[in-house]
């Protein structure tokens, strides 16, 4: 796309033009994901990301000027978003390590004394009760640490169907574990 048709689709995004969007959709998405994909490693991650460019850009299209080169605007807000993307997962990570030190400290003063290997064994038996597909592909994701990507090239299946089938496996399981309280949930969060 030369800079004039740019600048005519930039116009048409900004008075609202909806295939306009579509456009600039089709035209930057697969950069920006390969672009946050990078730095995250991870493509839920990543496609927030993106997510969050396209919308961030639609609620500020009136500020965006007639002159802007669009595919800088869209790599610098990328790249903040990324950058929050980090940020929020030390705070994450922060929170959820500071409750589960909090949640051991208080295990230890409480007279129900979980047993954590009970509850492993409990996880490990609910996997097991996954179907035969779901059960693998969530032990490849967990235990082998493999990408979605990875996933389905492995098992010559859709990215979508994997991101299926941890969905399911993952609320099978939460599901399963809330009869167990919230220090069995908490477990689940932090370490699957």
């Amino acid at each position: 796309m030369n800079s004039v048709e740019a600048k005519i689709l930039l116009k048409q995004f900004k008075a609202n033009d909806k295939d306009a969007i579509n456009k600039l959709y089709e035209m930057f998405s697969r950069k920006l994901y390969n672009f946050a994909f990078s730095y995250l490693k991870t493509e839920e991650d990543a496609l927030d990301v993106v997510q969050t460019v396209f919308v961030n850009l639609w609620d500020k299209r009136k500020n965006i000027s007639d002159d802007s080169n669009l595919e800088s605007y869209l790599f610098t807000v990328t790249k903040n978003a990324v950058i929050s993307t980090f940020r929020k997962k030390v705070q994450e990570k922060k929170y959820l390590e500071n409750l589960r030190q909090t949640t051991v400290l208080s295990y230890n003063d409480t007279d129900e004394k979980y047993d954590y290997e009970i509850l492993y064994e409990k996880i490990q038996k609910l996997i097991e009760e996954l179907p035969e597909k779901r059960r693998h592909i969530f032990k490849l994701y967990k235990e082998e640490g493999l990408s979605n990507k990875e996933i389905a090239e492995k098992l010559n299946i859709s990215v979508k169907t994997v991101e299926d089938h941890k969905t399911k496996a993952k609320h099978f399981i939460k599901n399963n574990l809330e009869k167990s309280g919230f220090i069995a949930l908490l477990l689940f969060e932090v370490f699957l």
